[in-house]
């Protein structure tokens, strides 16, 4: 079951990623993010011992190569049948400071729901909050 809010687009292409392009150790994760324009941006995690990029992460460096530079929506799904995964602490707080109007889907106990980022950082710290005024 899916909130009516859900992009179950979104959420599809991501799976669809997931099953065809995570091999192995290295890429376990796949996401998708819909830009402003409708375009949907893929991507996979770099998984490595050191803590490569996560898929959300990659997802955003890829969009801003194609100039995708206001994401709307992002969804996670781990390989292996492992469905839609939340975001990791530090991807929730890149993609807040990102995009601090995205919305992120998530699996809740009733099914699929799309939450704005900051509802995943209560209390959180804005990056852009705390930075210097530049003088003019």
């Amino acid at each position: 079951m899916h909130t009516p809010d859900v992009d179950e687009e979104l959420v599809a292409v991501a799976t669809e990623v997931a099953r065809t392009r995570c091999r192995g150790d290295h890429h376990t994760m796949a996401a998708a993010a819909r830009a402003a324009d409708g375009r949907i941006v893929t991507g996979v995690n770099a998984y490595h011992f050191t803590g490569g990029p996560c898929a959300e992460l990659v997802v955003v460096g890829t969009a801003a190569a194609q100039g995708a530079n206001d994401l709307r929506t992002i969804v996670a799904v781990g390989d292996r049948d492992r469905g839609v995964v939340p975001p990791c602490g530090r991807c929730r707080q890149a993609l807040l400071d990102y995009f601090p109007a995205l919305d992120v889907v998530v699996p809740t106990p009733a099914g699929l729901r799309a939450v704005p980022v900051a509802d995943l950082l209560p209390h959180t710290y804005v990056w852009a909050d705390h930075q210097p005024d530049t003088p003019s």
